[in-house]
Protein backbone atom coordinates (compact mmCIF):
# COMPACT_ATOMS: atom_id res chain seq x y z
CA UNK A 1 0.00 0.00 0.00
CA UNK A 2 2.60 2.49 0.68
CA UNK A 3 4.31 1.99 -2.77
CA UNK A 4 1.33 2.71 -4.16
CA UNK A 5 0.49 5.97 -2.22
CA UNK A 6 4.03 6.87 -3.19
CA UNK A 7 3.20 6.27 -7.18
CA UNK A 8 0.24 8.28 -6.70
CA UNK A 9 1.54 10.88 -5.22
CA UNK A 10 4.50 11.19 -7.78
CA UNK A 11 1.70 11.54 -10.38
CA UNK A 12 -0.06 13.79 -8.48
CA UNK A 13 3.32 16.00 -7.99
CA UNK A 14 3.70 15.71 -12.04
CA UNK A 15 0.59 16.98 -12.54
CA UNK A 16 0.90 20.12 -10.15
CA UNK A 17 4.52 20.72 -11.86
CA UNK A 18 2.99 20.80 -15.06
CA UNK A 19 0.64 23.07 -13.64
CA UNK A 20 2.64 25.57 -12.59
CA UNK A 21 4.88 25.28 -15.72
CA UNK A 22 3.69 28.39 -17.76
CA UNK A 23 4.52 30.56 -14.61
CA UNK A 24 7.74 29.28 -14.89
CA UNK A 25 8.07 30.00 -18.24
CA UNK A 26 6.38 33.46 -18.36
CA UNK A 27 9.73 35.66 -18.14
CA UNK A 28 11.04 33.70 -21.38
CA UNK A 29 8.08 34.62 -23.27
CA UNK A 30 7.90 37.15 -25.45
CA UNK A 31 4.38 37.04 -27.71
CA UNK A 32 1.14 37.22 -25.57
CA UNK A 33 -0.24 34.37 -27.89
CA UNK A 34 2.59 31.75 -26.80
CA UNK A 35 1.45 32.70 -23.28
CA UNK A 36 -1.59 32.22 -23.62
CA UNK A 37 -1.22 29.12 -25.57
CA UNK A 38 1.06 28.04 -22.65
CA UNK A 39 -1.86 28.53 -19.97
CA UNK A 40 -4.13 26.81 -21.62
CA UNK A 41 -2.14 23.56 -22.51
CA UNK A 42 -0.64 23.04 -19.22
CA UNK A 43 -3.80 24.16 -16.93
CA UNK A 44 -6.00 21.70 -18.99
CA UNK A 45 -7.35 19.16 -16.78
CA UNK A 46 -7.32 16.44 -18.96
CA UNK A 47 -3.85 16.77 -19.38
CA UNK A 48 -4.34 14.62 -16.04
CA UNK A 49 -5.30 11.59 -18.47
CA UNK A 50 -1.98 11.80 -20.38
CA UNK A 51 -0.49 11.58 -17.12
CA UNK A 52 -2.49 8.31 -16.26
CA UNK A 53 -1.17 6.76 -19.34
CA UNK A 54 1.96 7.38 -18.49
CA UNK A 55 1.41 5.81 -15.25
CA UNK A 56 0.40 2.46 -16.64
CA UNK A 57 3.89 2.55 -18.66
CA UNK A 58 5.66 3.20 -16.07
CA UNK A 59 4.73 -0.90 -14.16
CA UNK A 60 6.76 -1.69 -17.85
CA UNK A 61 9.53 0.51 -17.51
CA UNK A 62 10.78 1.70 -13.88
CA UNK A 63 12.67 5.01 -14.86
CA UNK A 64 11.46 7.12 -17.63
CA UNK A 65 12.98 10.94 -17.99
CA UNK A 66 10.09 13.34 -16.61
CA UNK A 67 10.39 15.79 -19.74
CA UNK A 68 8.85 13.21 -21.98
CA UNK A 69 5.20 13.54 -21.25
CA UNK A 70 5.77 16.94 -22.20
CA UNK A 71 7.99 17.08 -25.31
CA UNK A 72 5.21 14.04 -26.59
CA UNK A 73 2.63 16.48 -26.37
CA UNK A 74 4.21 19.43 -27.81
CA UNK A 75 5.74 16.92 -30.70
CA UNK A 76 2.04 15.79 -31.27
CA UNK A 77 0.66 19.95 -31.21
CA UNK A 78 3.47 20.53 -33.58
CA UNK A 79 2.59 18.11 -36.17
CA UNK A 80 -1.13 18.23 -36.45
CA UNK A 81 -0.65 22.38 -36.30
CA UNK A 82 1.70 21.96 -39.23
CA UNK A 83 -0.13 19.20 -41.73
CA UNK A 84 -2.10 20.77 -44.60
CA UNK A 85 -5.96 19.68 -44.75
CA UNK A 86 -6.67 21.56 -47.61
CA UNK A 87 -7.74 19.40 -50.86
CA UNK A 88 -4.97 18.27 -53.33
CA UNK A 89 -6.11 20.09 -56.45
CA UNK A 90 -4.69 19.09 -59.73
CA UNK A 91 -2.32 22.42 -61.47
CA UNK A 92 -4.60 24.56 -63.26
CA UNK A 93 -4.22 24.23 -67.17
CA UNK A 94 -1.64 25.92 -69.38
CA UNK A 95 -3.41 26.23 -72.74
CA UNK A 96 -5.58 28.99 -71.72
CA UNK A 97 -5.66 31.78 -74.55
CA UNK A 98 -4.20 34.74 -73.17
CA UNK A 99 -6.88 36.80 -75.21
CA UNK A 100 -9.53 35.11 -73.79
CA UNK A 101 -9.87 37.22 -70.82
CA UNK A 102 -13.62 36.93 -70.07
CA UNK A 103 -13.03 33.04 -69.53
CA UNK A 104 -13.24 31.98 -65.56
CA UNK A 105 -11.35 28.79 -64.53
CA UNK A 106 -13.31 27.29 -61.78
CA UNK A 107 -12.44 24.36 -59.42
CA UNK A 108 -14.66 22.93 -57.46
CA UNK A 109 -13.93 19.69 -54.83
CA UNK A 110 -16.96 17.67 -55.37
CA UNK A 111 -18.00 14.40 -52.84
CA UNK A 112 -21.15 12.46 -53.13
CA UNK A 113 -23.37 15.41 -52.91
CA UNK A 114 -24.62 16.80 -56.23
CA UNK A 115 -23.13 19.67 -57.69
CA UNK A 116 -26.09 21.76 -57.05
CA UNK A 117 -26.47 23.00 -60.67
CA UNK A 118 -28.27 22.21 -63.74
CA UNK A 119 -27.73 23.18 -67.33
CA UNK A 120 -29.80 24.26 -70.73
CA UNK A 121 -28.91 24.90 -74.28
CA UNK A 122 -29.73 28.12 -75.79
CA UNK A 123 -31.78 27.55 -78.56
CA UNK A 124 -30.73 30.63 -80.84
CA UNK A 125 -26.86 29.95 -79.97
CA UNK A 126 -26.62 26.73 -79.16
CA UNK A 127 -24.68 27.33 -76.24
CA UNK A 128 -24.43 25.50 -72.90
CA UNK A 129 -26.05 28.10 -70.00
CA UNK A 130 -26.27 27.42 -66.45
CA UNK A 131 -30.10 27.42 -65.52
CA UNK A 132 -30.07 27.36 -62.08
CA UNK A 133 -28.12 27.35 -59.10
CA UNK A 134 -29.42 25.07 -55.91
CA UNK A 135 -29.28 27.08 -52.96
CA UNK A 136 -27.11 25.82 -50.18
CA UNK A 137 -25.46 23.36 -52.93
CA UNK A 138 -21.73 22.97 -53.84
CA UNK A 139 -22.16 25.24 -56.59
CA UNK A 140 -24.14 27.76 -54.60
CA UNK A 141 -21.65 27.41 -51.66
CA UNK A 142 -18.38 28.09 -53.73
CA UNK A 143 -20.23 31.85 -55.23
CA UNK A 144 -18.14 31.18 -58.07
CA UNK A 145 -20.82 29.89 -60.58
CA UNK A 146 -23.79 31.74 -61.58
CA UNK A 147 -26.95 31.26 -63.84
CA UNK A 148 -26.27 32.70 -67.11
CA UNK A 149 -22.59 31.41 -67.35
CA UNK A 150 -21.66 29.66 -70.47
CA UNK A 151 -20.09 26.46 -69.71
CA UNK A 152 -17.09 25.74 -72.48
CA UNK A 153 -15.00 22.35 -70.57
CA UNK A 154 -15.65 20.33 -68.10
CA UNK A 155 -12.45 18.50 -66.81
CA UNK A 156 -10.63 19.38 -70.18
CA UNK A 157 -13.89 18.25 -72.13
CA UNK A 158 -15.20 20.58 -74.84
CA UNK A 159 -19.20 20.75 -74.25
CA UNK A 160 -19.95 22.64 -77.09
CA UNK A 161 -21.07 19.30 -79.33
CA UNK A 162 -22.63 17.58 -76.21
CA UNK A 163 -26.32 17.13 -75.05
CA UNK A 164 -27.29 18.50 -71.27
CA UNK A 165 -28.11 15.18 -70.52
CA UNK A 166 -24.87 13.66 -71.44
CA UNK A 167 -23.29 16.58 -69.74
CA UNK A 168 -24.97 15.90 -66.46
CA UNK A 169 -23.52 12.55 -66.75
CA UNK A 170 -20.09 13.60 -66.58
CA UNK A 171 -20.57 15.71 -63.57
CA UNK A 172 -22.68 12.95 -62.27
CA UNK A 173 -19.81 10.26 -62.17
CA UNK A 174 -17.41 12.95 -61.21
CA UNK A 175 -15.56 12.45 -57.64
CA UNK A 176 -13.16 14.86 -55.91
CA UNK A 177 -11.77 18.37 -58.03
CA UNK A 178 -13.65 19.39 -60.98
CA UNK A 179 -12.40 22.14 -63.24
CA UNK A 180 -14.95 24.18 -65.33
CA UNK A 181 -13.93 26.43 -68.12
CA UNK A 182 -16.64 29.47 -68.23
CA UNK A 183 -17.55 32.56 -69.82
CA UNK A 184 -19.42 34.91 -67.05
CA UNK A 185 -22.63 36.27 -67.36
CA UNK A 186 -22.63 40.05 -67.74
CA UNK A 187 -25.21 40.16 -65.12
CA UNK A 188 -24.69 40.92 -61.83
CA UNK A 189 -26.76 38.73 -59.33
CA UNK A 190 -27.42 40.37 -55.47
CA UNK A 191 -27.02 38.20 -52.95
CA UNK A 192 -30.84 37.61 -51.39
CA UNK A 193 -31.83 36.29 -47.97
CA UNK A 194 -33.24 33.03 -46.76
CA UNK A 195 -36.73 33.57 -47.41
CA UNK A 196 -38.93 32.49 -44.72
CA UNK A 197 -41.35 31.59 -46.62
CA UNK A 198 -43.51 27.51 -45.90
CA UNK A 199 -45.84 25.18 -47.53
CA UNK A 200 -47.36 21.70 -46.67
CA UNK A 201 -47.54 19.88 -49.07
CA UNK A 202 -50.94 18.03 -50.43
CA UNK A 203 -49.72 15.38 -52.43
CA UNK A 204 -46.38 12.93 -52.65
CA UNK A 205 -43.66 13.40 -55.23
CA UNK A 206 -40.73 11.54 -56.06
CA UNK A 207 -38.50 12.99 -58.46
CA UNK A 208 -37.19 9.71 -59.64
CA UNK A 209 -40.96 9.01 -61.40
CA UNK A 210 -40.86 12.76 -62.81
CA UNK A 211 -40.26 12.63 -66.26
CA UNK A 212 -40.29 16.32 -66.42
CA UNK A 213 -37.88 17.62 -63.91
CA UNK A 214 -34.70 18.67 -65.57
CA UNK A 215 -32.32 16.93 -63.52
CA UNK A 216 -33.16 13.85 -60.94
CA UNK A 217 -30.82 13.92 -58.75
CA UNK A 218 -31.49 17.73 -58.10
CA UNK A 219 -35.03 16.73 -56.76
CA UNK A 220 -36.88 16.90 -53.53
CA UNK A 221 -38.63 14.02 -52.76
CA UNK A 222 -41.55 14.78 -50.34
CA UNK A 223 -44.82 13.22 -48.87
CA UNK A 224 -48.61 14.62 -48.54
CA UNK A 225 -48.33 16.87 -45.27
CA UNK A 226 -44.36 17.55 -45.28
CA UNK A 227 -43.45 21.19 -44.52
CA UNK A 228 -41.23 22.38 -47.36
CA UNK A 229 -39.63 26.01 -46.88
CA UNK A 230 -39.44 27.43 -50.66
CA UNK A 231 -36.05 28.79 -51.02
CA UNK A 232 -36.51 30.33 -55.04
CA UNK A 233 -39.18 30.91 -56.56
CA UNK A 234 -37.37 32.58 -59.69
CA UNK A 235 -38.45 29.81 -61.94
CA UNK A 236 -42.01 29.63 -62.72
CA UNK A 237 -41.97 25.62 -63.37
CA UNK A 238 -39.31 24.59 -60.96
CA UNK A 239 -39.16 25.79 -57.05
CA UNK A 240 -36.51 24.98 -54.94
CA UNK A 241 -36.98 24.16 -51.64
CA UNK A 242 -35.99 21.54 -48.78
CA UNK A 243 -37.50 20.33 -45.84
CA UNK A 244 -38.17 22.52 -43.04
CA UNK A 245 -35.94 21.79 -39.91
CA UNK A 246 -33.53 20.09 -42.38
CA UNK A 247 -29.41 20.94 -40.84
CA UNK A 248 -28.63 20.13 -44.99
CA UNK A 249 -28.51 23.85 -46.27
CA UNK A 250 -28.76 22.24 -50.00
CA UNK A 251 -32.53 22.84 -51.76
CA UNK A 252 -33.50 20.43 -54.08
CA UNK A 253 -35.70 21.18 -57.12
CA UNK A 254 -40.07 20.68 -56.86
CA UNK A 255 -42.57 21.48 -59.44
CA UNK A 256 -44.07 24.67 -58.99
CA UNK A 257 -48.00 25.63 -57.87
CA UNK A 258 -48.68 26.39 -60.98
CA UNK A 259 -46.83 23.92 -62.83
CA UNK A 260 -48.13 21.25 -60.74
CA UNK A 261 -51.75 22.07 -61.08
CA UNK A 262 -51.42 22.01 -64.99
CA UNK A 263 -50.51 18.67 -64.68
CA UNK A 264 -52.69 17.51 -62.36
CA UNK A 265 -55.87 18.93 -64.33
CA UNK A 266 -54.77 17.28 -67.50
CA UNK A 267 -54.73 13.55 -65.09
CA UNK A 268 -58.47 14.42 -63.63
CA UNK A 269 -60.73 15.55 -66.67
CA UNK A 270 -63.91 16.73 -65.82
CA UNK A 271 -65.63 13.62 -65.94
CA UNK A 272 -63.56 11.93 -63.93
CA UNK A 273 -64.49 14.61 -61.40
CA UNK A 274 -67.91 14.33 -61.81
CA UNK A 275 -68.11 10.66 -61.63
CA UNK A 276 -65.61 11.11 -58.16
CA UNK A 277 -68.93 13.30 -56.75
CA UNK A 278 -71.29 11.31 -58.00
CA UNK A 279 -69.68 8.40 -56.46
CA UNK A 280 -68.89 10.25 -52.92
CA UNK A 281 -72.55 11.30 -52.84
CA UNK A 282 -73.27 7.50 -53.28
CA UNK A 283 -71.65 6.12 -51.01
CA UNK A 284 -70.89 8.19 -48.01
CA UNK A 285 -74.69 8.06 -46.90
CA UNK A 286 -76.02 10.89 -44.79
CA UNK A 287 -75.35 12.33 -41.64
CA UNK A 288 -76.35 10.29 -38.44
CA UNK A 289 -76.45 13.57 -36.31
CA UNK A 290 -79.53 14.26 -38.23
CA UNK A 291 -80.99 10.88 -37.61
CA UNK A 292 -81.24 9.97 -40.88
CA UNK A 293 -81.40 6.17 -42.02
CA UNK A 294 -79.53 4.90 -45.33
CA UNK A 295 -82.67 3.55 -46.38
CA UNK A 296 -84.11 6.74 -46.55
CA UNK A 297 -81.57 8.13 -48.75
CA UNK A 298 -83.11 5.86 -51.59
CA UNK A 299 -86.48 7.79 -51.68
CA UNK A 300 -85.40 11.71 -50.77
CA UNK A 301 -82.24 11.58 -52.77
CA UNK A 302 -81.76 15.72 -52.16
CA UNK A 303 -82.01 15.15 -48.19
CA UNK A 304 -78.30 16.48 -47.27
CA UNK A 305 -77.28 19.58 -49.39
CA UNK A 306 -74.27 22.33 -48.60
CA UNK A 307 -74.65 25.86 -48.92
CA UNK A 308 -72.50 25.79 -51.73
CA UNK A 309 -72.00 23.28 -54.54
CA UNK A 310 -69.93 20.41 -55.05
CA UNK A 311 -68.01 22.36 -58.30
CA UNK A 312 -66.91 25.18 -55.44
CA UNK A 313 -65.33 22.42 -53.35
CA UNK A 314 -63.50 20.52 -56.03
CA UNK A 315 -62.74 23.79 -58.35
CA UNK A 316 -58.84 24.24 -56.50
CA UNK A 317 -56.42 21.21 -57.21
CA UNK A 318 -54.62 20.44 -54.29
CA UNK A 319 -51.05 20.89 -54.54
CA UNK A 320 -49.08 23.48 -52.02
CA UNK A 321 -50.59 25.66 -49.14
CA UNK A 322 -48.46 28.63 -47.37
CA UNK A 323 -48.76 27.72 -43.77
CA UNK A 324 -46.99 29.14 -40.42
CA UNK A 325 -46.77 28.41 -37.01
CA UNK A 326 -49.96 29.18 -35.04
CA UNK A 327 -50.53 28.13 -31.66
CA UNK A 328 -53.37 29.25 -29.32
CA UNK A 329 -52.98 31.38 -26.39
CA UNK A 330 -54.33 31.10 -22.95
CA UNK A 331 -57.87 33.80 -23.58
CA UNK A 332 -58.46 32.67 -27.76
CA UNK A 333 -61.59 30.92 -28.74
CA UNK A 334 -60.40 26.90 -29.03
CA UNK A 335 -59.77 25.74 -32.91
CA UNK A 336 -63.40 23.67 -34.49
CA UNK A 337 -62.87 19.98 -34.19
CA UNK A 338 -64.33 18.24 -37.00
CA UNK A 339 -64.77 14.60 -37.42
CA UNK A 340 -65.36 13.21 -40.58
CA UNK A 341 -65.53 9.54 -41.46
CA UNK A 342 -68.13 6.99 -42.99
CA UNK A 343 -71.49 5.99 -41.79
CA UNK A 344 -70.91 3.35 -39.27
CA UNK A 345 -66.71 3.98 -38.47
CA UNK A 346 -68.18 5.18 -34.73
CA UNK A 347 -68.12 9.45 -34.50
CA UNK A 348 -71.08 9.22 -32.64
CA UNK A 349 -69.06 6.90 -30.49
CA UNK A 350 -66.05 9.14 -30.47
CA UNK A 351 -67.99 12.17 -29.61
CA UNK A 352 -69.98 10.58 -27.00
CA UNK A 353 -66.88 9.38 -24.70
CA UNK A 354 -65.53 12.93 -25.17
CA UNK A 355 -68.11 14.54 -23.79
CA UNK A 356 -68.28 11.75 -20.77
CA UNK A 357 -64.82 12.43 -20.53
CA UNK A 358 -64.63 16.07 -20.24
CA UNK A 359 -68.56 17.60 -20.66
CA UNK A 360 -67.13 21.11 -19.08
CA UNK A 361 -64.78 21.30 -22.11
CA UNK A 362 -66.35 19.42 -24.96
CA UNK A 363 -69.71 20.19 -26.47
CA UNK A 364 -72.04 19.59 -29.56
CA UNK A 365 -73.80 21.61 -31.89
CA UNK A 366 -77.77 21.26 -31.15
CA UNK A 367 -79.50 20.74 -34.94
CA UNK A 368 -82.12 22.99 -36.20
CA UNK A 369 -85.72 21.66 -37.51
CA UNK A 370 -88.64 23.39 -39.23
CA UNK A 371 -91.04 20.74 -38.19
CA UNK A 372 -93.08 20.87 -34.75
CA UNK A 373 -91.95 19.54 -31.21
CA UNK A 374 -92.39 16.12 -29.87
CA UNK A 375 -94.02 14.48 -26.97
CA UNK A 376 -91.56 15.73 -24.42
CA UNK A 377 -89.07 17.47 -26.51
CA UNK A 378 -87.83 20.72 -25.08
CA UNK A 379 -86.67 23.65 -27.55
CA UNK A 380 -82.68 23.89 -27.63
CA UNK A 381 -82.53 20.41 -26.13
CA UNK A 382 -83.22 17.94 -28.82
CA UNK A 383 -83.55 20.44 -31.52
CA UNK A 384 -83.89 24.52 -31.61
CA UNK A 385 -86.86 24.41 -33.43
CA UNK A 386 -88.19 27.19 -35.76
CA UNK A 387 -90.87 28.06 -38.59
CA UNK A 388 -89.95 26.51 -42.69
CA UNK A 389 -90.06 30.18 -43.51
CA UNK A 390 -87.52 31.46 -40.94
CA UNK A 391 -85.22 28.55 -42.32
CA UNK A 392 -86.02 29.18 -45.31
CA UNK A 393 -85.01 32.81 -45.22
CA UNK A 394 -81.71 31.52 -43.18
CA UNK A 395 -80.56 29.05 -45.69
CA UNK A 396 -80.74 31.85 -47.87
CA UNK A 397 -78.99 34.36 -45.86
CA UNK A 398 -76.30 31.10 -46.07
CA UNK A 399 -76.77 30.97 -41.90
CA UNK A 400 -76.19 26.94 -42.12
CA UNK A 401 -73.28 24.98 -42.82
CA UNK A 402 -75.24 22.47 -43.74
CA UNK A 403 -78.87 21.70 -44.38
CA UNK A 404 -81.49 19.08 -45.61
CA UNK A 405 -84.74 18.14 -45.86
CA UNK A 406 -86.69 14.95 -45.02
CA UNK A 407 -90.67 14.45 -45.50
CA UNK A 408 -91.31 18.11 -45.80
CA UNK A 409 -89.10 19.31 -42.67
CA UNK A 410 -85.58 20.93 -43.10
CA UNK A 411 -82.70 20.32 -40.60
CA UNK A 412 -79.48 21.44 -40.42
CA UNK A 413 -76.52 23.23 -38.34
CA UNK A 414 -76.05 26.52 -38.41
CA UNK A 415 -72.73 28.68 -37.96
CA UNK A 416 -73.93 30.44 -34.71
CA UNK A 417 -74.24 26.88 -33.32
CA UNK A 418 -70.83 26.60 -33.61
CA UNK A 419 -70.13 30.12 -32.83
CA UNK A 420 -72.42 30.08 -29.63
CA UNK A 421 -70.03 26.88 -28.02
CA UNK A 422 -66.85 28.51 -29.03
CA UNK A 423 -67.99 31.77 -27.01
CA UNK A 424 -68.26 29.81 -23.74
CA UNK A 425 -64.49 28.60 -23.98
CA UNK A 426 -65.26 25.19 -25.19
CA UNK A 427 -63.98 22.67 -27.92
CA UNK A 428 -67.05 22.58 -30.47
CA UNK A 429 -67.26 18.81 -31.76
CA UNK A 430 -68.51 18.74 -35.13
CA UNK A 431 -68.95 16.02 -37.60
CA UNK A 432 -69.96 16.96 -41.26
CA UNK A 433 -69.45 15.34 -45.03
CA UNK A 434 -66.01 15.69 -46.43
CA UNK A 435 -67.13 18.65 -49.06
CA UNK A 436 -68.35 20.96 -45.78
CA UNK A 437 -65.06 21.16 -44.72
CA UNK A 438 -63.50 23.94 -46.78
CA UNK A 439 -66.08 26.16 -46.11
CA UNK A 440 -65.73 25.96 -42.03
CA UNK A 441 -61.38 26.29 -42.92
CA UNK A 442 -61.41 29.94 -42.33
CA UNK A 443 -59.34 32.22 -39.83
CA UNK A 444 -62.94 32.33 -37.38
CA UNK A 445 -62.90 28.61 -37.10
CA UNK A 446 -59.44 27.20 -37.77
CA UNK A 447 -60.73 23.81 -37.84
CA UNK A 448 -58.61 20.55 -36.54
CA UNK A 449 -59.74 18.25 -38.97
CA UNK A 450 -59.87 14.48 -38.02
CA UNK A 451 -60.55 11.21 -40.10
CA UNK A 452 -61.73 8.22 -38.73
CA UNK A 453 -60.72 5.44 -41.14
CA UNK A 454 -62.36 1.82 -40.99
CA UNK A 455 -59.76 -0.77 -40.13
CA UNK A 456 -59.91 -4.01 -42.64
CA UNK A 457 -62.93 -5.64 -43.10
CA UNK A 458 -61.92 -8.73 -41.11
CA UNK A 459 -61.67 -6.49 -38.19
CA UNK A 460 -65.01 -4.72 -38.90
CA UNK A 461 -66.42 -8.16 -38.73
CA UNK A 462 -65.06 -8.97 -35.75
CA UNK A 463 -65.40 -5.13 -33.88
CA UNK A 464 -68.91 -5.16 -34.99
CA UNK A 465 -70.08 -8.52 -34.74
CA UNK A 466 -72.51 -7.40 -31.95
CA UNK A 467 -72.77 -3.60 -32.62
CA UNK A 468 -75.52 -2.05 -34.29
CA UNK A 469 -75.91 0.90 -37.43
CA UNK A 470 -78.57 3.52 -37.01
CA UNK A 471 -81.72 2.85 -39.23
CA UNK A 472 -84.62 4.16 -39.17
CA UNK A 473 -87.72 5.51 -40.98
CA UNK A 474 -88.40 8.88 -38.84
CA UNK A 475 -86.18 10.72 -37.19
CA UNK A 476 -86.06 9.16 -33.41
CA UNK A 477 -84.20 6.26 -35.07
CA UNK A 478 -83.79 2.67 -34.62
CA UNK A 479 -81.16 0.48 -34.98
CA UNK A 480 -80.22 -3.06 -37.03
CA UNK A 481 -77.07 -4.71 -36.57
CA UNK A 482 -74.32 -4.47 -39.50
CA UNK A 483 -73.99 -6.31 -42.74
CA UNK A 484 -71.86 -7.49 -45.10
CA UNK A 485 -73.13 -4.82 -47.43
CA UNK A 486 -72.52 -2.08 -44.25
CA UNK A 487 -69.14 -2.88 -43.82
CA UNK A 488 -68.18 -3.36 -48.12
CA UNK A 489 -70.12 0.21 -48.27
CA UNK A 490 -68.39 1.24 -44.98
CA UNK A 491 -64.33 0.85 -46.93
CA UNK A 492 -65.62 2.09 -50.54
CA UNK A 493 -66.65 5.53 -48.53
CA UNK A 494 -63.81 5.97 -46.49
CA UNK A 495 -61.40 5.39 -49.69
CA UNK A 496 -63.27 7.70 -51.41
CA UNK A 497 -63.03 10.42 -48.95
CA UNK A 498 -59.53 9.58 -48.08
CA UNK A 499 -58.93 9.94 -52.00
CA UNK A 500 -60.95 13.13 -52.62
CA UNK A 501 -60.15 15.02 -49.52
CA UNK A 502 -57.19 13.61 -47.90
CA UNK A 503 -54.96 17.34 -48.01
CA UNK A 504 -57.87 18.67 -45.62
CA UNK A 505 -57.22 15.58 -42.48
CA UNK A 506 -54.56 17.38 -39.94
CA UNK A 507 -55.12 13.58 -38.46
CA UNK A 508 -56.09 10.10 -39.09
CA UNK A 509 -57.34 7.77 -36.77
CA UNK A 510 -58.08 3.91 -37.55
CA UNK A 511 -60.93 2.92 -35.32
CA UNK A 512 -59.76 -0.63 -35.02
CA UNK A 513 -60.68 -0.57 -31.17
CA UNK A 514 -62.69 2.32 -30.13
CA UNK A 515 -61.20 2.74 -26.63
CA UNK A 516 -57.73 3.23 -28.47
CA UNK A 517 -58.98 5.28 -31.00
CA UNK A 518 -60.68 7.12 -28.39
CA UNK A 519 -57.25 7.60 -26.69
CA UNK A 520 -55.48 8.52 -29.43
CA UNK A 521 -57.90 11.11 -30.27
CA UNK A 522 -57.98 12.54 -26.97
CA UNK A 523 -54.08 12.97 -26.54
CA UNK A 524 -54.13 14.62 -30.67
CA UNK A 525 -56.61 17.42 -29.07
CA UNK A 526 -54.55 18.22 -25.96
CA UNK A 527 -51.36 18.74 -28.28
CA UNK A 528 -53.68 21.03 -31.11
CA UNK A 529 -54.90 23.49 -27.48
CA UNK A 530 -50.85 22.94 -26.12
CA UNK A 531 -48.33 23.23 -28.62
CA UNK A 532 -47.46 25.31 -32.01
CA UNK A 533 -49.07 23.77 -35.51
CA UNK A 534 -48.84 24.89 -39.14
CA UNK A 535 -51.97 26.14 -40.25
CA UNK A 536 -52.87 28.07 -43.35
CA UNK A 537 -50.73 31.40 -43.37
CA UNK A 538 -54.28 33.26 -43.93
CA UNK A 539 -55.46 32.00 -40.37
CA UNK A 540 -52.11 34.16 -38.61
CA UNK A 541 -53.28 37.51 -40.31
CA UNK A 542 -56.91 37.92 -38.89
Amino acid sequence: MRALYSVNCLFTGLYELLAALPSQLQPHVSRPEDSTFLQDMFGERSLQSLVKVKKKKKKKKKSLPLKSPVQSLLSVHDTVAQKNYDPELPPLPDDIDDDEDSVKIIRLVKNKEPLGATIRRDEQTGAILVARIMRGGAADRSGLIHVGDELKEVNGIPVADKKPEEIIRILAQSQGAITFKVVPTIKEETPSKEPQMFVKALFDYDPKEDKAIPCKEAGLAFKKGSILQIMSQDDATWWQAKHQGDANPRAGLIPSKQFQERRFALRRPAATLQSQRASSRRSSGFRRSFRLSRRDKKTNKSMYECKKSDMYDMADVPTYEEVAKYQRESKAKHRLVVLVGPTGVGLNELKKKLLIADPRHFSVTIPHTSRAKKGQESDGVEYHFISKHLFETDIHNNKFIEHGEYKGNYYGTSLDSIRSILSKGKVCLLDVQPHTIKHLRTAEFKPYVVFVKPPTIERLRETRKNAEIFSAKDDKGSAKPFTEEDFQEMIKAGQVMESQYGHLFEKVIVNDDLSAAFGELYQALRKVENEAHWVPVSWTHS
